[in-house]
C-alpha cells in the first residue's frame, strides 16, 4: 500500500513549528521527535490558516 502524499508543504509546516517554537528540534532530530501534543497544536493551526484563507475567498 503506497503512502498517501502529505497536503502541507515543508515550508509551512516549518513555519507553523517557528510559531509553535519547536523548529529546533525539527532541525536537531527531524519530524519523528516532535511530540504528539505539538504535532496535534500544528494541525490546529494548520486548520485555522486554512479556514483564514477559505474566509478570505469567500469574501472577495
Amino acid at each position: 500500500m503506497a503512502r498517501r502524499r502529505g497536503i502541507m508543504s515543508e515550508q509551512l509546516k516549518y513555519e507553523i513549528a517557528q510559531e509553535l517554537g519547536v523548529d529546533q528540534i525539527v532541525a536537531k532530530e527531524g519530524w519523528g521527535a516532535v511530540s504528539s501534543r505539538d504535532c496535534g497544536n500544528m494541525v490546529k493551526m494548520a486548520i485555522m490558516l486554512a479556514e483564514k484563507n477559505l474566509d478570505n475567498k469567500n469574501n472577495l
